[in-house]
């Protein structure tokens, strides 16, 4: 599972410019309000609870928040998206699986397209590669807040399918429904996460060389950059020694 990690590294070092953090902003207005048509109260709506925990972490406005759940349950008038995803092959055989959320499906299936063909992608047919991904809750703590016995008792205690150390961190595997007990447990003992989120893992990771992890995560900007675009999955792993010079 470490590339997820590291790639996810990655994304929090970009997602520190204002300009990263504005399109994020868009990203998560859409995932509330897609989450809030499932109902507005949080208590009752695990994912739009994740949602807003997401959206908070990255500072974003309550009064956005307020607005993109408002927009969900219909209170407010909004944009209506259509949730959809693609799937194709990259550079090196890895596999992509790309979530979007879109108002016009013509129009981001073309967009997709091309910025597959354009970075040495494949877009293929749906049920190509989503086979191999599955939901997993995926959590990090830093290894400066707690022991790895710690972060392993308590995160197994409380559903949890394994710990991984990763760098700087200890990445946590959960089960969807393990997700937010073993958020809630990590609180109780007073681990502070460091980042949380609900996302597809592929069991098979295909290793990749240096000049093929370029060109991957050049494909997987300008997916991310489309701004339907909600996620990307992928099944690559890097070398510690080389994602570390890909990040700088």
């Amino acid at each position: 599972m470490s590339g997820h990690s590291k790639w996810a590294t990655i994304k929090r070092k970009k997602a520190a410019t204002d300009q990263a953090r504005g399109k994020l902003f868009s990203k998560y207005i859409k995932e509330i309000t897609l989450a809030a048509r499932q109902g507005g109260d949080i208590e009752a709506n695990p994912r739009l609870r994740t949602a807003i925990a997401a959206a908070k972490s990255v500072n974003m406005p309550a009064s956005n928040i307020e607005r993109a759940v408002k927009r969900g349950t219909g209170e407010v008038e909004g944009v209506h998206y259509e949730e959809t995803q693609y799937e194709g092959y990259g550079p090196g055989g890895v596999a992509l699986l790309v979530e979007v959320a879109t108002d016009n499906r013509n129009r981001t299936a073309g967009d997709i397209r091309h910025i597959f063909t354009k970075h040495g992608g494949n877009l293929g047919e749906a049920g190509s590669v989503a086979y191999l991904f599955k939901p997993r809750g995926v959590i990090l703590v830093e290894k400066a807040v707690a022991s790895e016995d710690t972060v392993m008792e308590v995160a197994l205690d409380a559903g949890a399918d394994d710990v991984n150390p990763e760098g700087d961190s200890y990445e946590i595997l959960t089960p969807p429904a393990a997700f937010e007990p073993v958020k809630e447990a990590l609180a109780a003992k007073g681990i502070a996460v460091q980042s949380a989120e609900l996302a597809k893992i592929a069991s098979l990771q295909v290793p990749v060389s240096e000049k093929e992890a370029e060109a991957i995560l050049r494909l997987v900007d300008a997916l991310e950059d489309h701004d339907d675009v909600q996620k990307v999955h992928a099944n690559f792993n890097v070398p510690d020694e080389v994602m570390a010079r890909l990040s700088r």
